[in-house]
């Protein structure tokens, strides 16, 4: 779930890392601080990459869930629920319908992780020495321990 969101969130951010000025001008328009602008496209395009790579994947998809919901919010939820699929509206009128998408993953990423192909995965296993999910070898451990002494 994370990569296809990492992939989205890259190609939306590129646009704004890429033309900054330009971003800012439209978030002025929108009454958007720049500062919050700025975490906009940091959320986007590193968190994208954080999603895609499963580094820090929960704190990135805290990130992408914050930038969607404030994007519903300052842009879309006038337009309705739905995309404009057809091109019966204006350029820009899209509803919230794939922000609410992107929150939901970010959701279970937040809650269940990167998975077991991650960055984050493999970090753990290398600081922990050994595999993070294996909670009964640590409560082995303890036991041991506690025998010990």
């Amino acid at each position: 779930m994370r990569v296809p969101l990492g992939i989205n969130m890259i190609v939306h951010g590129w646009a704004k890392v890429t033309n900054i000025p330009g971003t800012m001008r439209y978030f002025d328009g929108l009454g958007v601080p720049h500062f919050l602008g700025y975490l906009a496209i940091i959320a986007e395009f590193f968190g994208g990459i954080g999603l895609l790579l499963g580094c820090i994947s929960r704190i990135a998809a805290f990130g992408v869930a914050c930038t969607m919901i404030t994007a519903i919010f300052e842009r879309h939820v006038e337009y309705g629920y739905l995309m404009n699929w057809h091109g019966a509206l204006p350029y820009g009128t899209e509803g919230w319908e794939q922000h609410t998408l992107a929150i939901g993953i970010a959701a279970g990423i937040m809650i269940a992780g990167a998975g077991a192909l991650s960055v984050d995965q493999l970090l753990a296993k290398l600081f922990a020495g050994k595999s993070a999910h294996r909670v009964p070898d640590l409560e082995v451990a303890h036991a041991l321990r506690a025998q010990r002494t």
